[in-house]
């Protein structure tokens, strides 16, 4: 039997990652991380600097990021030096230090009117949305990026989980430590004691 030969079709439109670099995102910098902070600081943008400081420091994953309730860095009216998460992914706590910067950017962000009777820690602005979207917590990152002339497609929200692991590993080395902080599942190796 005979197969016809079909015509061949063509897309109407591009393809969606036409022109864009896909793949990992590369991490920040210390001078971009710097530069961002400035510009943060001198705008008085006190939720998208409280945003930043938190991300780079709790090396969290955007969906767990944006869902972080006010409980998981407050205690008794105060910031804590060490919170805990629950991961999305993996359902498995992870614990990670506030360095004494976010500490005070989180302080100045709790007393902002938006945050009076706010269960999370970035409430979405409206009725329905209880806080920030992962979408939205992502265009927030592009807007940093480009904010200091990075090229937007190269970055984006888990280049910030990876900006503090990064500089980690090239000052120690020690990819263990980095497996750790991240939450990662260590894989089991072959004959090892179990």
């Amino acid at each position: 039997m005979e197969i016809p030969n079909l015509p061949a079709i063509r897309a109407l439109r591009p393809a969606w990652n036409k022109g864009r670099i896909v793949g990992q995102k590369r991490p920040l910098k210390p001078k971009h991380v710097w530069a961002i902070r400035v510009r943060l600081e001198l705008a008085e943008n006190h939720r998208d600097l409280a945003l930043f400081n938190m991300a780079i420091d709790s090396k969290l994953r955007g969906c767990d990021l944006v869902k972080m309730k006010v409980v998981d860095v407050m205690a008794s009216g105060k910031i804590k030096e060490l919170a805990s998460v629950l991961q999305s992914k993996t359902q498995k706590p992870v614990r990670f230090e506030i360095s004494e910067g976010t500490r005070a950017s989180v302080e100045k962000w709790m007393e902002d009117e938006l945050m009076i009777g706010s269960e999370y820690l970035w409430p979405g602005r409206f009725h329905e949305r209880l806080h920030i979207s992962t979408r939205q917590y992502a265009r927030i990152v592009r807007d940093w990026v480009t904010s200091i002339g990075l090229e937007a497609s190269a970055y984006g929200t888990h280049s910030m989980r990876r900006t503090k692991v990064t500089q980690i590993y090239k000052k120690t080395g020690n990819l263990h430590a980095v497996q750790l902080l991240l939450g990662h599942t260590l894989p089991k190796f072959a004959g090892a004691a179990q």
